[in-house]
This record gives C-alpha cells, sequence and structure tokens, in this order.
C-alpha cells in the first residue's frame, strides 16, 4: 500500500475548494460577530472527562483518545465544540449576564455520520449562555438561518422537535428510569413494535401517548392535533406551544416547516426544542441545533444554553464551487520602486499578482492579464 495514501473518509482540500470554504467562513464569521458574538478558539485535545461532560455516550464512541505522555492521563480530540465551549462561558469568562460565542475549527469523528461525510468536519456554531426564554432560542434559529442563506443555501426545509414532549410523558406517568431509557431507544430508531411491547403494562392514557409520537410528524395541523390527543401536562402543553410560536415567527425566512415530536436526538443534554435544517442535493441535516440548559453543570454553573452549528465542508459540496480567480503576472525587477508600489495597490484592491521568478514556468495558478511599462507608468493588459 502507498503510504501516502489517506485514511478512508479523511480528505485533502484542494485550492478551489478552499477558497470557498473560506469565503463562507469569513462571512459567518463577520455576520456572527456584528450579532455580539464573539469568537473563541477552544484547543484540539483535553482530556476526556472535560470533552464529555454533558454529551456523555453521544460523544464517546465518536471521540479519538491518546493518552498525554506528560501526565499518563487519557486525552481526546474534539468530535464536538460545545463541551468546550461551555466550560469557557463557565469557568474562564464567568459572566452572570448574557453571554454570546461563536467559534470555528476542525473536529475529528471516529466514524463518519454519514457515508458520504467526512471525518474531519469544519464545524462553526454560535452559543447562546444566559437566557432561558423562547427569545433566545429564536435569536439562534434566524442567525442560523442567516448564515445559511449567506452560504448560498437555498431553499431550506427546517425540522423541529422538542425533548419535553416526551419528558413530560414520563414524568407525569412516573416511569422508571430504565424503561425511560429503552422507551428513548425505540423512539429514536422508529421501532413501532418494538413501542408496543413495551408500552404494553403501561396504563392506557400513557401507552396511548407513547404509541401517538411516531405519528406527530408534519406541519403546524400537527401541534394542534397533539394538543388535542395528548395528555394535558404542563410540560407537553408548554412545549407544543413553544413549537407553534417558532413556526409563526420563522414561517417568512425559511420555505418549509416541518415536526417531529419523536425526534430525540440529543436527548441526553438537550433540554428543550432542537431543530434541523435540510436542503436539496442533501439526505442529511446541514445544520443542527437546540437547547441544552444542563450541558454547563458539571462545570458548576448550569447555565440556560441555546445554539446551534454547522459543517462548512458539507455546504461547499452543496453550492457549486466558483472558478478560481485569475492572477495578473507581473515582471521580476529588483528595486523598481514603481513597480513595487503598483503591485501594492492591485494587492490591496483584492487582485492576485504574482511576480515571476526568473527561469522558471508560470506554475498552476492561471494568469490573465499583466503588468507591462507604458507611457512611462505601470499598467494592467490583458495577455
Amino acid at each position: 500500500m502507498r503510504n501516502w495514501l489517506l485514511p478512508e473518509y479523511v480528505e485533502d482540500i484542494l485550492p478551489v475548494e478552499a477558497l470557498q470554504i473560506e469565503g463562507m467562513r469569513r462571512q459567518m464569521i463577520d455576520l456572527l460577530m456584528v450579532h455580539g458574538y464573539q469568537q473563541v478558539i477552544p484547543p484540539l485535545l483535553e482530556y476526556i472527562e472535560s470533552l464529555l461532560t454533558g454529551s456523555g455516550s453521544d460523544m464517546d464512541l465518536r471521540m479519538f483518545k491518546v493518552i498525554d505522555q506528560l501526565s499518563g492521563r487519557m486525552m481526546g480530540l474534539r468530535a464536538d465544540m460545545t463541551p468546550q465551549v461551555a466550560r469557557i462561558d463557565a469557568h474562564l469568562l464567568n459572566c452572570d449576564g448574557v453571554t454570546r460565542l461563536c467559534y470555528v475549527n476542525s473536529v475529528l469523528h471516529t466514524v463518519p455520520s454519514a457515508i458520504t461525510t467526512t471525518r474531519e468536519p469544519l464545524q462553526i456554531g454560535a452559543e447562546l449562555y444566559g437566557h432561558a426564554g423562547l427569545e433566545s432560542d429564536l435569536e439562534v434559529q434566524r442567525l442560523m438561518l442567516q448564515c445559511l442563506s449567506a452560504a448560498g443555501v437555498n431553499p431550506i426545509h427546517l425540522d423541529f422537535g422538542h425533548v419535553a414532549v416526551f419528558r413530560g410523558i414520563i414524568k407525569g406517568a412516573g416511569i422508571s428510569q430504565g424503561l425511560e431509557s429503552e422507551l428513548y431507544a425505540v423512539l429514536q430508531a422508529k421501532d413501532i413494535s418494538t413501542l408496543r411491547e413495551l408500552c404494553v403494562q403501561l396504563p392506557a392514557h400513557t401507552r396511548e401517548a407513547l404509541l401517538l409520537l411516531p405519528e406527530f410528524y408534519g406541519d403546524e395541523k400537527v401541534l394542534a392535533d397533539a394538543l388535542k390527543r395528548l395528555p394535558s401536562y404542563p410540560e407537553v402543553k408548554s412545549a407544543l406551544n413553544e413549537l407553534s410560536t417558532v413556526a409563526a415567527e420563522l414561517s417568512d425566512y425559511v420555505d418549509t416547516i416541518a415536526f417531529d415530536l419523536a425526534d430525540l436526538r440529543g436527548y441526553h443534554y438537550h433540554t428543550g426544542m432542537v431543530f434541523a435544517a435540510y436542503a436539496p442535493g442533501c439526505s442529511n441535516a446541514i445544520a443542527l441545533g437546540g437547547r441544552y440548559d444542563e450541558i454547563g453543570k458539571a462545570f458548576g454553573r448550569a447555565r440556560p444554553a441555546t445554539g446551534f452549528s454547522m459543517d462548512l465542508r458539507e455546504l461547499a459540496r452543496l453550492i457549486k464551487p466558483s472558478i478560481y480567480p485569475k492572477a495578473i503576472r507581473a515582471p521580476y525587477q529588483l528595486k523598481n520602486a514603481a513597480l513595487e508600489n503598483k503591485i501594492a495597490q492591485l494587492r490591496q484592491s483584492g487582485e492576485i499578482v504574482i511576480v515571476e521568478l526568473p527561469g522558471q514556468p508560470q506554475g498552476s495558478l492561471t494568469c490573465d492579464r499583466q503588468l507591462i511599462w507604458h507611457d512611462d507608468q505601470w499598467i494592467v493588459k490583458a495577455l
């Protein structure tokens, strides 16, 4: 086997795609910053306990692990940046008010999330800490949609769920933690036959409610139907009302919205609304988010939190790549102040200027113009 081959689902990013990704990164970070989100850059690896805090088994199997040669302790290469940002909010910033943070960097997965995805996503995201109301959920949802729009993604479909619907039914029926875990697993797998078996011994109204959850998928009519047919527990009614409000507020920002009351993605750390964005040409979600009020608890500050993240490499595959811009060729001359000033002006305006190296071919970057001396000045002329 050739020793320069890359591992499966790990790949280089070549110039055209790299330019496209970098353009999206700059646009999104600038957009997040003007909305008050401060950028942080957590380390690539940490002690594993810190990286698993708040996410538990959801991240454990997806994380590469190494032994720290200095301390002998187990370290992990981050598979998600949200726990790191929660640690920064809890311990380093330690702000009592609302904190808005954003980030962009690579994360590593032991296995790809889908057959077409990479094991090294370039994750960009935003987190809002310190506010528990629906207003902050809407803020990050609108911001996610603006980021997708800035990247050129269109049309956009949104899926919403709310873990409090399932949790409210479990709490109201007094179901044990063990059975709750089993019910969660079969609902997440959409295994209806096993769900029926697990519900046999439950009270009729609880059994009916749990069996109804997989049926509640569709447009806003689903929410009205769920309000009528599910138990009127406070947590359930509040969750359904929140979803209804979101549908009204975001309808002008997206093409379609759907609701899935059996969506328990991130159940071990999400505490409220969850959402996912989809676009034509990609079977996987292009952006994910939700509320996770307990994620900082292990860091000593269980602050309310909501946020979203997406993979810039996945987004780049959805959008037709632009052609790498052509360059201007400049002659190689020493101590020519006029030429150096002209090159500096062109580069400052955003042009690519390549100075020819003596005796060498042009290289991989195509030049369609050149700098020439004409009428006592340097001018750009088409080749």
